[in-house]
């Protein structure tokens, strides 16, 4: 996975041609205590900013070292829809935002589901025609940026004059350190690479995560699409591509990769940044790069030990997670996971309880995903269960989001899944201050 210059794909480093995953439960983050009126966005960030004080005191000058049933990749969907699993009683702010997202059209809906790319340096006309005539509600940094926060937040700053159906847009970046760490310069750490940051004593990565997020957050940034959640086995760790052989890992077992992520997640929460856990359910037994073919996951199951860095991120209040492009042929030998219901409705929601944002990888210029038609991809991962994608190609927008449209006037249980997967997004955004949906 990787940050192309001109696309999202969670990333490989810039040597490499490269510049760059809501209804919550008691568990989840949903966060029941925040105010039911007024400015609730600027009370977070104030009382995040005035936490982060002290962490960035000691900490910023730099870290220490060390729906619809989904068809086969090749069919199209169909357009019967399956049952939900039971789950948790969602929460008075996902009541509430579901009621928002209702008041929406359709078209306002579908749009609120799309992340697209914007450079770092700087938007261009497609992309300000996309938000414009809402077809996108949440935008991506693409490419590594070393300019440092002054040029970052000029970015920011535009982006926080549009709005998408009259909200917000939300403002996502790869921060997990060592060779994925899209921002650098003055104003933000040097932040060591994950195997690094799993080294660090009790507590310690948790004060770091605070600093870092308060960075992105000084900087106009809403969302960090990390930790990664994954376990790589030691004997794996150069042979796996996308994460082993970056060390983009905190670690080889199951103990050490939650510790880490509880901290990473907790960490950029006291800072006022929503997070996303990947790649679920598990990218530590692949080789292959989703970004560059098809990858086939042989060993993880739908109940293996590898999901626990998962269970216990969303059990420390992660926002979202990200679903893999990867097969899992032991969970769902037929589909990528993306477009496996078995993975996000199934073992996600069911197993897991999880009632936030499902954010897919790059389902726009992906290799994983090279043989099924931009619409199909858009239309399958939401009849699986998802909520928020992430499309790196600009040209594949109004396919996908037509794609969208369409399947969800098919049928009430289509437009039902839209507009609960709409409510998750503004719920999202809540949590990250950007609205109040009453």
């Amino acid at each position: 996975m990787q940050l192309l210059k001109s696309s999202y794909r969670d990333p490989l480093p810039e040597a490499s041609g490269s510049a760059g995953a809501f209804p919550g439960g008691a568990t989840n983050r949903l966060r029941t205590s925040k105010p039911t009126g007024g400015d609730f966005g600027s009370l977070r960030r104030f009382a995040a900013a005035a936490a982060c004080a002290s962490v960035l005191t000691g900490c910023a000058a730099g870290p220490a070292a060390p729906p619809t049933e989904p068809a086969t990749a090749a069919g199209t969907p169909s357009t019967s829809t399956p049952e939900t699993p039971p789950s948790p009683a969602p929460t008075p702010a996902a009541v509430r935002c579901r009621a928002k997202a209702d008041s929406l059209t359709t078209e306002q809906q579908a749009g609120q589901l799309f992340m697209i790319g914007v450079s770092t340096s700087g938007l261009d006309s497609a992309t300000r025609k996309a938000i414009a005539s809402g077809s996108v509600g949440s935008v991506v940094l693409l490419g590594d940026n070393n300019a440092g926060a002054g040029q970052i937040s000029g970015i920011t700053s535009e982006l926080g004059t549009m709005r998408s159906a009259g909200i917000p847009l939300l403002v996502a970046v790869d921060q997990e350190g060592g060779r994925v760490q899209r921002l650098k310069g003055p104003g933000f750490s040097d932040i060591p690479n994950a195997v690094e940051q799993g080294s660090l004593a009790d507590g310690q990565l948790r004060n770091r995560a605070q600093a870092w997020g308060g960075e992105l957050a000084a900087a106009g940034i809403h969302y960090d699409l990390a930790p990664v959640a994954d376990v790589v086995p030691r004997n794996k760790q150069s042979s796996n591509a996308p994460i082993g052989k970056l060390n983009r890992n905190f670690g080889n077992n199951v103990t050490a990769v939650s510790r880490s992520v509880v901290e990473f997640t907790q960490g950029m929460q006291d800072a006022g940044i929503v997070t996303s856990l990947k790649h679920f359910p598990g990218l530590g037994e692949v080789t292959v790069n989703t970004d560059h073919g098809v990858a086939r996951d042989g060993d993880t199951t739908a109940d293996g030990e590898s999901l626990e860095p998962f269970r216990k991120g969303i059990e420390a209040g992660a926002d979202s997670v990200m679903i893999s492009s990867a097969i899992f042929t032991r969970i769902d030998p037929d589909q990528e996971g993306v477009f496996s219901r078995k993975i996000v409705t199934d073992m996600l929601r069911g197993d897991l309880g999880f009632q936030g944002v499902a954010i897919s990888d790059d389902l726009g210029e992906a290799a994983a995903v090279g043989n099924v038609k931009p619409g199909d991809r858009a239309v399958r991962f939401f009849a699986a269960g998802g909520d928020l994608l992430i499309n790196a190609d600009p040209s594949l927008m109004d396919e996908m989001l037509k794609a969208t449209i369409t399947w969800a006037a098919e049928n009430p249980g289509n437009a039902d899944r839209l507009a609960e997967s709409a409510g998750r997004v503004l719920a999202l955004k809540e949590s990250a201050g950007l609205l109040n949906c009453g």
